[in-house]
Parts: C-alpha cells; sequence; structure tokens
C-alpha cells in the first residue's frame, strides 16, 4: 500500500495539475482573510474555502492516470486497492494545504471576539480551526469520491455534480462542513471556543462511507 501510495503522490505532484485548486484557495484566503481580523472567523472562512478544493483534487488524482496505466496498476494491485491509494493521497494533500492555511490565519489574525472586545484563547482557537478544517476536507473528500470516476464516468456530468454537491455540503443545514464553520463563527461572537468533535465525527463517517463506496465501485468498473 505504501508503494501504492507514493506511486498516486508522484503522479499528483508530476502532472502539475494541483496547482489551480492550490492557487484558487490561495485566492480565496487572500480575498477574505486579512491580518487582523477576528481569528476564528478566519479560520472557519478557511475551512469553509477548502471543501471544493478537496473535491478538485480528488478528480484529479481519480482521473490523473491514462486509462491503459490505470488497468496496468489495477491488474497488479487490485483496482480496489488502487482506487483506496487515489483518494488517501487527495485527503492527504487538502489536509497538508488546510493545516498550512490554519496555521497562517492563526498567525495573522486578532485573538478576539467578532466585536474585538474580549480576548479568545489562541492555541484553542487554532485547535478547533484544525479540527473544521480537517471536517471539511473529508467532506470535500467524500464528495469528489461520489461525484468522479467510477460513479459518475463522463466529465459533463461529473464536474457540475461536484461542484454543486461540494456548494451544497458547505452552506446546508445539516451539513457537517456547515456545523464546524458555523460553530467557529458562533463562538467568535460569544468568545467561547467550540471544539468540533461532533462534525468532524460525521465527516469521517462520510467520507468512509463515501470511500468504501467509490472503491467498490472500482472494481466492478475497472478497465
Amino acid at each position: 500500500m505504501i508503494a501504492l501510495l507514493r506511486y498516486q503522490a508522484a503522479l499528483l505532484l508530476r502532472s502539475q495539475r494541483w496547482l489551480p485548486p492550490v492557487i484558487l484557495y490561495a485566492a480565496f484566503l487572500g480575498i477574505g482573510v486579512q491580518g487582523g481580523q477576528p481569528v476564528l472567523d478566519s479560520l472557519g472562512y478557511a475551512a469553509a474555502a477548502l471543501l471544493p478544493v478537496a473535491a478538485w483534487l480528488v478528480r484529479i488524482c481519480v482521473t490523473v492516470e491514462p486509462p491503459a496505466a490505470r488497468a496496468c496498476v489495477a491488474a497488479a494491485s487490485g483496482p480496489g486497492r488502487t482506487h483506496l491509494a487515489r483518494l488517501l493521497v487527495a485527503l492527504t494533500a487538502a489536509t497538508a494545504l488546510g493545516t498550512a492555511a490554519t496555521l497562517l490565519v492563526t498567525l495573522i489574525s486578532d485573538p478576539t471576539t467578532t466585536d474585538h472586545h474580549t480576548r479568545v484563547p489562541l492555541l484553542p482557537a487554532a485547535a478547533a480551526g484544525l479540527l473544521a478544517t480537517l471536517a471539511c476536507a473529508l467532506l470535500g473528500t467524500a464528495v469528489g469520491a461520489l461525484t468522479n470516476w467510477p460513479v459518475l464516468r463522463t466529465p459533463g456530468r461529473a464536474v457540475p455534480t461536484m461542484l454543486l454537491a461540494a456548494l451544497l455540503s458547505a452552506v446546508a443545514t445539516g451539513s457537517p462542513a456547515q456545523a464546524a464553520v458555523s460553530g467557529l463563527v458562533t463562538g467568535s461572537q460569544s468568545g467561547k471556543v467550540p471544539a468540533p468533535l461532533l462534525p468532524l465525527s460525521a465527516a469521517t463517517a462520510l467520507a468512509a462511507a463515501a470511500t468504501a463506496t467509490a472503491c467498490t465501485l472500482s472494481s466492478r468498473r475497472s478497465t
């Protein structure tokens, strides 16, 4: 499995197809996060913006191989294991990107509430931001897994569905990502740092179910 992860990570890095989502994420942060803003509000924005980026990274990882190469790797290692490696690499890349953004946002933000009247403990705020970021990365991975190959096999259906699902996952009531982000925003208003463990648990369960579904289908639809 380690060899598969290395192979898929090398494909992602060498393709340079990761540049557009990373640049887009940097642009989101540049527009929405400014130095001196309340830390929890900024961390919530950074976490929410990661969700569509995570789904995009999944699409890159599951489509970067030429069909012939995909068939060879699937024959050697099994289509399910190979697809699992793709999804894990995408999740790792999204998590690393989100972690770096969380640390940067924490450093440049003001550790106060929205009205700048109450201090917010910085380390607990950073920890809450990391948990929310991980929840969004997991949910974005789930969206990407269920809206790309092998579930949806044509770009004309996959890309619009992925974008719509990512948007709904970020804003819909009951979504783990929406719960984690809204918890940060509410905490910024009250001065109490949340611990988004429930949204993280729900996002983990959804990502596991989506991954299992996609890997099972990859075994049946491998080329």
